[in-house]
Parts: structure tokens; sequence; C-alpha cells
């Protein structure tokens, strides 16, 4: 450590923000370069640009004025400390931008309700050469899968703590990722991120994620491929049309176009489509619909069973499951389709040869007197002589 020196942080943002010239600030300790008052004092040099300037410790720290109940005003206690060291150097095992692209694709499906703590957090698995990004919030499931082959392991990290990181290891060269043991618990993993100037350690939060591989549909009567692009256009038309905040869309794909429209019939928009399937109508939220338009961005797979089953949106590694909106006629096509599978049950069964009690007996009898029929032993047949006079 080459010096300890203390200042506002409030008051150091600002004066970084003022200051211009250059992306670069070098921070070092004032030495004797200076004059002889800035070099005698405990001060911190900061060189931006064609600015130099010594900064004092305790600078832009303001006392508070004691009282009955305690200290009021001053600056706040709440310290972040900063290191100045050299570049530490970082042997990558995993793309940057490709992980701060993911982590901003689940980032927004995480559950921001607190008393969903496990939902509210994003898992990561390292399974068989591959790191999978899950998160959800109870109607949405966005998965990511990037390659990776450093060991193995799960950790849960909470939305809260990955707010900003994406938009930090953009700034960063190289990025290392790796899942290690925790502490003696044989059962606790952290996460840890090495970049070159900074490293992100997060301990797993204890909890059971859901079997989530189970909620990605694996079939799809029909299949939609579209430009996100033009659907964001269609949605925000749409959108202004709306009277609330909520605003539930109709979605029709047939003769190869995408037709959204609002419930109330004030609007309506087509985007070209290439649809594999049979013709099918769904309802969704206009909110989920931008966000997953927006997760995907560019060429979209739309996947759908039915107005009333789970829709799947896939685009280069990302899937992301979505729950329609139930409406009157995806209620009675999911009743329709309910009663046909009781029929078809009851019609299987009644099929079926019915075995009654003395079969059942008479079957057991005769396999019985097979196998003490094997179990008996073989009499040998001898020839008597005959005596021929």
């Amino acid at each position: 450590m080459l010096m300890d020196l203390t200042i506002g942080r409030k008051g150091l943002l600002g004066y970084l923000k003022a200051i211009g010239g250059s992306n670069i600030v070098k921070v070092i300790p004032s030495n004797g370069s200076a004059s002889e008052a800035q070099a005698t004092a405990k001060r911190l040099k900061v060189i931006c640009g064609a600015n130099t300037s010594y900064l004092d410790d305790m600078a832009w720290i303001k006392e508070g004025t004691a009282t009955k109940r305690g200290v009021k005003g001053g600056t706040p206690l709440t310290l972040a400390e900063v290191r100045i060291s050299p570049s530490n150097a970082v042997k990558p095992n995993i793309g940057v931008i490709e992980l701060a692209e993911a982590l901003n694709r689940v980032l927004p499906f995480t559950a921001k309700d607190d008393n969903r703590p496990v939902l509210s957090c994003v898992n990561f698995e390292a399974k068989e050469g591959k790191l999978t990004l899950v998160s959800a919030d109870g109607f949405r499931l966005a998965v990511v899968t990037l390659d990776y082959d450093k060991g193995e392991g799960q950790v849960l990290v909470s939305r809260e703590d990955l707010r900003g990181i994406a938009n930090a290891l953009r700034k960063a060269k190289r990025v290392r990722l790796s899942l290690e043991k925790s502490g003696e618990s044989l059962d606790g993993m952290s996460l840890i991120l090495d970049t070159e100037l900074t490293r992100y350690k997060w301990v797993s939060f204890q909890g059971d994620y859901p079997d989530w591989q189970k909620l990605i549909p694996t079939e799809a009567g029909t299949v939609a491929h579209f430009d996100a692009v033009e659907g964001l256009k269609a949605i925000a038309s749409l959108k202004v049309l709306a009277d609330a905040k909520s605003y539930p869309i109709d979605i029709t794909l047939d003769n190869g176009s995408m037709v959204m429209a609002n419930t109330d019939d004030k609007g309506q928009t087509a985007i070209p489509a290439d649809i594999e399937g049979k013709p099918v109508k769904v309802r969704i939220d206009g909110s989920y619909l931008a966000q997953a338009l927006k997760a995907c961005g560019g060429m979209v797979d739309f996947k759908l069973t039915n107005a009333y089953s789970p829709m799947l949106f896939t685009a280069d590694g990302y899937q992301l499951v979505v729950m329609p909106m139930m409406t009157t006629e995806a209620s009675e096509q999911a009743k329709k389709d309910r009663e046909a599978k009781e029929a078809e049950a009851t019609t299987t069964k009644q099929a079926e040869p019915e075995v009654t009690e003395p079969e059942v007996s008479k079957v057991v009898a005769e396999a019985e007197a097979i196998a003490e029929a094997k179990a008996k032993p073989k009499r040998s047949r001898k020839r008597e002589k005959v005596a021929v006079a």
C-alpha cells in the first residue's frame, strides 16, 4: 500500500465528471516533484488530460453536528474502497461480449418479488462443456447456453448483485469465469469473474432452483420465423392505441403473415413471416412480447403448440418460454382437448380384454402344472429280455 487516503465519494465523482480531456485518469501519491507545500501534506495527485490537481485527505467530507439523538448531517458513513494496482494478467476462458449479452438476456426475467428469493437469482450451471444461465419469474423462463469446459457446478446469484456487471464486462478486454467451492462447505459454491482490473466473487444463494428443463416445450404445431425489429415496430404502434399500461395483443399466424391486433379492435398490423404448421391464434401480454423480442434480437423462431400452452421464442442459442393469456376460445379449446384425451383413454381401456377372477385362477393353475411337470425327473425305459425257444 503506497498510501491511505480518505475522500468523499460524491465529491470525487463530481470532480471526475467536471474535468475533461481524456478517458484515462492517473491517480498517484504526491511526491517531491510537486511544490514543498504540496509534497509535505497528505495528498493525492490526479491527472486527467490537461488537468492536474492535488486532493487533500478527508476532502469533500463534512463533519456532522452532535445532537441528543446522535450526529445530524454530515457525510454518510458508507465506504467504497478503491485499490490502484498493476494490471492483472487474465487467461480468458469465455468471451466477454458473449457473457455480457447473456446477462442482459436473462436479468429482465428474474422475479422482482422478495417472497420468491430463489427466482430472484440467476442460475449458473456448468456441465458437459456448457455454461447455462437460467432465470424465471413464474410466467417466463429465459435460458442462454455458452461454451465452457472448465469444470462443473451450480451457483445462484441475486439479480441485485449482477446489476451493472454486463456494462463493466463490455469495458474489459478479457474475462475468466470459474465456479469454486466456498469455504469448508462441500455444497456451497462461488462464482468468480476475473478481469484485468477487478475480481468479482459471489457466494451462491442457498436454495433449490426449479427443474427448468421440463418447462421448455419440446413439440410445436406451428413455427413462425420473423424479424424481431419489425415485430417491435408493430407492438409500438399498438401500444399507442392502448388505454392502459397493460395492453394484451392477439397474434394470428396464417397465410404467410403474422397479424397483431388490439383486443378491443382499435387497430392491427401485419408483418411478413415464414409459417410452418396449422393456423393458430394466441393472446399475449404486450410488454412480455416486447421484452421477448428485445432479448432475442434479429431473426426469431416463434413456436406454438396451441392457444393455451407455453410459447417458445428461440434465437442463436437463446430460449425464452412465455405463458399466454387465457381467452374464452383458448379455454374452450383446452376443454375439448382434455375431453378428447379422456375419451381416447376410455376407449383404449374398453378395448383391452377383461380378465375375470376364474380365468386368472385357471392361468395360475396351468402355470403351476407346467412347472411341476418340468421339475419331475425323467424315468429311463429298460428293454426286457425275451427267451426264444
